[in-house]
Parts: C-alpha cells; sequence; structure tokens
C-alpha cells in the first residue's frame, strides 16, 4: 500500500518574503505555482525537498481560509500534511465511517484528492492524494506541476524525515491521527508515539496544558545543517534551540545526504 507524507503546506502573510529565504537559507528554486489557488484567494509557491514538497501559501484577499488560519494560530503552526496514497476513495469512505468531515474534494484529469476538516482532525489540515503515474518517488506528482524533478537538489536537501504535532494530550491526538490515517502507532526511542510511512514520519511531542495543538516542526535533512542555521541567521529568522523558525513553524536541519 502506498502512504506517504510527501508534501507540507504552511501559511505566509506575504509570500515572497518567505520564497526568498527558502532560497537563500536551503538553495532551492520554486518548482511550481499553481494559478488555480487563486480562485480561494490565495497564490503559492512549491520547492522540492528530496522527493518530498513545502509549499507556501498566502492570502491575496481578506476572508480566506488560510486567512483565518493565520488570525486564530497566531501565525504559529503548519497548514497541512498532505499524503501520497493509491486510495483516496477507500481513505474517503474510512474517515466518514469515523465521522471526520470532508472539507473539499479534488478530482481533475490524472489527480484526486480530499481534504479533512482541520476541526476534526485537530491540530492541522490532513489531505490524502493521487496523481495518476505516482506509484514511483520521481513519477508524476499533480501539486508539484510537470517539471518539477527539474528544481531538485540532492545535494541541498534530501528530504523531510519527520515533522513533529505538539499537543497536550500527544498520547491521544496520535491515537486520533492513527484511526484517520489507519496505520500502526509505535513509540521511538524516546517513547514518543510516531506514525511512520513509506517516506516520512509524524513524531507527537508533548506541550504544556492549554497549549494550542499545531504542526510544530519540520526536520530537514540538508548537506550542511551549521550552514544552513547561519544562513537562517543570516535571513533574520529566529532561531529556537537547534532550529529557526519560517512561516511559523520550528525547521530543525540535520546533516544528512538523503529523505532515508
Amino acid at each position: 500500500m502506498t502512504l506517504r507524507l510527501r508534501q507540507i503546506c504552511l501559511v505566509a502573510a506575504e509570500l515572497e518574503p518567505v520564497v526568498e529565504a527558502v532560497r537563500a537559507i536551503f538553495g532551492l528554486a520554486v518548482c511550481h505555482r499553481d494559478p488555480a489557488v487563486a480562485k480561494y484567494g490565495l497564490e503559492n509557491a512549491l520547492f522540492v525537498c528530496g522527493y518530498q514538497f513545502l509549499e507556501v501559501v498566502a492570502p491575496t484577499r481578506d476572508g480566506t481560509t488560510a486567512g483565518r488560519f493565520l488570525q486564530r494560530s497566531g501565525g504559529r503552526g503548519g497548514y497541512m500534511a498532505i499524503f501520497d496514497t493509491h486510495d483516496p476513495e477507500r481513505r474517503r469512505a474510512h474517515v466518514q465511517r469515523l465521522g471526520i468531515r470532508i472539507a473539499h474534494e479534488m478530482d481533475t484529469a490524472g489527480f484526486r484528492g480530499i481534504q479533512l476538516h482541520p476541526v476534526d482532525c485537530r491540530a492541522t489540515m490532513l489531505e490524502f492524494d493521487r496523481s495518476v503515474g505516482n506509484e514511483p518517488l520521481d513519477g508524476a506528482y499533480w501539486p508539484a506541476g510537470a517539471h518539477w524533478r527539474d528544481a531538485q537538489r540532492l545535494d541541498r536537501v534530501g528530504g523531510v524525515p519527520c515533522i513533529e504535532v505538539c499537543s497536550p494530550d500527544a498520547d491521544g491526538l496520535a491515537a486520533h491521527w492513527a484511526r484517520i490515517i489507519d496505520v500502526p502507532l509505535e513509540r521511538d526511542a524516546d517513547q514518543r508515539p510516531t506514525l511512520r510511512f513509506e517516506l516520512g514520519a509524524v513524531r507527537f511531542v508533548a506541550a504544556p496544558a492549554g497549549a494550542p495543538e499545531r504542526l510544530d516542526a519540520l526536520h530537514i535533512a540538508v548537506a550542511d545543517a551549521p550552514r544552513t542555521l547561519a544562513a537562517a541567521r543570516a535571513q533574520g529568522c529566529a532561531v529556537e534551540d537547534d532550529g529557526f523558525v519560517l512561516a511559523g513553524v520550528r525547521m530543525v536541519p540535520h546533516t544528512a545526504t538523503t529523505a532515508a
């Protein structure tokens, strides 16, 4: 069964400053901009991270869902975790049996996707997509356009091996996501609840009582972690412990050459 943590979507108040920061910090160029998101009052940019993708969206008008997310979250937290799969139809039926609402469905030539309601998911929106030809990792991935491989820089960024979701009820949220995504719940070496996929993983981290649940951090495999942190400082990003904050999410670079 194909199930990959394929894409993370962040929201920024303004798009181009984040695009420039990603270029300067990670050495990546935009692989795709989707004009179709304009109908939702958004503009976007996608970057290739190994065989995964980082998307940044920004509102272009008042009253958008993404804009409300920014206001509600205080600008902190990831907007979507997007999974690449072969069976969105089965997953649609599965989540409906759980009482999870479908927020949006996409059905175009060569692509099918479902977005789940963020209130029902907790922490962030979850999405399940299928692109025709997506079986190999270097195959088709409709959200990133036809030429995403041209922007792939495996010598700079190897992937996103793990994301962190924080909650005062980390165990409960982990069990909730395990039911929604239909995967077994595991524990990492530090006994933190973890979900593992063919590509990428989700780790759940305890937050103080009363703290909001959110997609808090992306662990990024890079060629040179100290150089990446130095570039983030030079861009004026807030540095927190072993990472830095970009578009409301903590980026934690690790020196590695692949996402495996």
